[in-house]
């Protein structure tokens, strides 16, 4: 009988390693992608969230109700958008790439969720934040910390109005008048500028122009409560995409809080096999 068990268990390791089959560890994380330097060195000197390496911990992850997104891919050594000296400034809704990356954009400011400042902190997924002075001025210390994470500052004007409405002049102190406030607050003058509501005209161009603007964000898809919003027919994520989501809390997002929304989005994405780079990386 004794030799009869070790033959079966002798011929049970042959066919395991054969197979490659092994028993699955609780709990355990996918292999993170290996890690490339980066191309392009962060600015400001602060460490930008994804722009090498593996993003946070699996443990981070699993905190949060997530699986662990693969490392982004490495930015390109020459970024795909860029404003020709004295040209006009791009107007982009997706960044031109194969690769199965996409690009969060946060608008606003008006809801200050702490958690959020730490769910960021640990998953070191790179955002980008489009920022409104009318909407961040009761507390523009919330954003110092995301900014010192390396979370992107960029400019949504200083009262977020219908800019399609102002003359040029008008629209040039929205948006310098910005450029001037989130360098004073945050250390870094943007370079991105998003319209409020998408709204823009060719005096919104030129007005940006003059503000050292390098490109006006727009977007392919939006964040809802519980799903995307997407822009084209087939209703899924396309590389290079730029999405967008809010500053918002349970009084808009029907009880849901801000980290509940974001955890959302970030499965959305993962659902459809992307993982999420930094858009100044490619900017």
């Amino acid at each position: 009988m004794k030799k009869t068990i070790a033959l079966w268990a002798a011929l049970t390791a042959v066919t395991l390693l054969v197979t490659g089959c092994a028993a699955d560890e609780p709990d355990a994380a996918p292999a993170p992608a290996k890690a490339t330097a980066p191309a392009v060195a962060p600015s400001a000197g602060h460490r930008a969230p994804g722009a090498a390496g593996a993003l946070g911990s699996a443990a981070a992850y699993r905190k949060w109700g997530l699986r662990p997104f693969a490392a982004p891919p490495a930015p390109p050594g020459t970024k795909p958008v860029v404003r020709k000296p004295g040209g006009p400034v791009p107007v982009i809704s997706e960044i031109p790439t194969t690769e199965k990356i996409v690009f969060i954009t946060i608008d606003d400011g008006a809801e200050k969720d702490p958690e959020f400042v730490t769910m960021m902190k640990e998953l070191k997924v790179p955002v980008t934040m489009f920022l409104s002075d009318s909407a961040i001025r009761g507390d523009y210390g919330y954003f110092t910390p995301l900014a010192a994470q390396g979370q992107g500052v960029a400019n949504h004007t200083l009262t977020h109005p219908n800019l399609r409405t102002l003359s040029q002049e008008a629209q040039r102190r929205e948006i310098c008048g910005q450029q001037t406030e989130l360098a004073r607050r945050y250390g870094t003058t943007p370079r991105l500028f998003r319209p409020p509501y998408g709204n823009w005209n060719e005096a919104t161009r030129a007005a940006a122009g003059t503000c050292g603007v390098d490109a006006i964000v727009l977007w392919r898809e939006s964040m809802q409560i519980k799903n995307m919003q997407y822009q084209r027919g087939d209703k899924r994520l396309h590389p290079g995409d730029i999405i967008l989501a809010h500053f918002r809390g349970p009084a808009e997002l029907k009880g849901r809080t801000m980290t509940e929304m974001t955890a959302t989005m970030l499965r959305r994405i993962q659902e459809q096999g992307f993982t999420v780079a930094r858009l100044e990386d490619y900017v």
